[in-house]
């Protein structure tokens, strides 16, 4: 655990003696923890909060049944903000269709009332785990879009041509230039893209695809 940043969890019961028994568990590894009575109480705190892969690590647990907003609709609002969080559910009332529809929405976990202590750590674990390696996901892809955005539309041109597999002569006949004059241009968008080798070029072509779709 990074005792630098540790990581922050929040919690959504509306049953005070759940919360701070949960409370009281994640200090015992390092964890900060924010509490909340009701989903509103969360959505509130959590909505002007613009989620960047520096922020430290974050989770969410959320009871399913309380009064007010529910923990299914809680997830629905987070998902229309982008908030980010991987959610851990909880509840004592729990059925197959319940666990099916929050984890096809995306929930990270799903714990039955009463649980481990053991089991609840695992799933914050692995949700603080998964929110890292999302997080470097999304480091990386704004950085290929940052130096795809500095490239000029020639540029731009030159890259798709080079990572579909056409040779310098091939493109030099394609835009009326001299093959020196690729090479000149093809040696310049290696740089711009901090790019060693066409491998290389074409992977970050591919993740820039997959950021478009």
């Amino acid at each position: 655990m990074d005792t630098s940043n540790p990581p922050l969890v929040y919690i959504v019961d509306d049953d005070s003696s759940v919360r701070a028994a949960l409370a009281d568990l994640l200090a015992t590894i390092g964890l900060i923890v924010k509490t909340f009575t009701t989903a509103s109480e969360l959505l509130e705190a959590l909505r002007n909060i613009e989620r960047k892969p520096s922020d430290r690590l974050n989770c969410l647990i959320l009871d399913v049944r309380m009064p007010g907003i529910s923990g299914l609709e809680a997830q629905d609002h987070l998902a229309k903000f982008n908030a980010g969080v991987p959610i851990i559910f909880m509840t004592g009332h729990g059925d197959v269709a319940m666990t099916v529809k929050a984890m096809k929405a995306g929930a990270h976990d799903f714990l039955s009332k009463p649980f481990r202590d053991e089991d609840m750590l695992d799933a914050v674990r692995s949700a603080l785990s998964y929110d890292r390696t999302e997080r470097e996901k999304e480091r990386i892809y704004r950085d290929l879009s940052e130096r795809y955005a500095s490239l000029t539309p020639h540029e731009q041109k030159l890259l798709t041509m080079v990572t579909s597999g056409m040779m310098n002569k091939q493109i030099a006949s394609e835009m009326n230039l001299s093959e020196i004059t690729i090479k000149v241009h093809r040696g310049q968008l290696m740089r711009k893209m901090r790019a060693t080798t066409l491998v290389e070029l074409v992977k970050m072509e591919a993740r820039l695809k997959k950021i478009d779709h």
